[in-house]
């Protein structure tokens, strides 16, 4: 049997070699070329996608603290940046439209803020507050994250005891 070109892909084929005698069945030789590589894509993948939640979260982690004063000195540096502003609310905060809008200052430095939604229940005038967000059009701070410095003051046994009894008993 003599073989032609369109022999070769058939696995039944015989090969006769040079001495005559019948050879065993050939197999069609495979690309195994998307087989090496399937595995180090798959692999490269998931470390590409490890590395960018990672980036993501430490990003979100290093977001920098500025007083009021610093961030008005360095407001054309930071642009629109997220970073935590810090001061202390003044002023009586006016909401309107969903959209709280308050001063806080710091060394004698006021900023004008405006947050979407509601204020932590801690929030009120002569608080320290802590404002995450970024400067929009270079004179307010849009904040979308108070975060309410609380004093280190803690009321006597007596006092909780009296607190605690009145929340007991519905009074508040």
């Amino acid at each position: 049997m003599e073989l032609t070109p369109r022999h070769l892909d058939d696995p039944d084929a015989v090969d006769a070699g040079d001495d005559g005698g019948v050879a065993a069945p050939t197999r069609p030789r495979r690309r195994r070329t998307r087989r090496r590589w399937l595995p180090l894509a798959v692999f490269a993948a998931v470390v590409l996608g490890i590395g960018a939640l990672a980036y993501k979260g430490l990003s979100d982690a290093s977001l920098y603290f500025r007083n009021a004063d610093e961030a008005v000195a360095q407001r054309e540096s930071l642009g629109t940046k997220r970073f935590r502003l810090q001061g202390t609310v003044t002023g009586e905060p006016v909401e309107a439209d969903g959209t709280l809008r308050f001063t806080v200052v710091f060394n004698d430095v006021p900023v004008e803020v405006e947050h979407q939604g509601s204020p932590p229940d801690l929030f009120r005038p002569g608080i320290p507050v802590v404002i995450e967000g970024h400067w929009r059009d270079g004179a307010v701070f849009d904040g979308d994250r108070i975060l309410v410095k609380h004093d280190e003051s803690y009321e006597s046994k007596d006092e909780y005891e009296t607190r605690t009894s009145q929340a007991e008993q519905g009074g508040g």
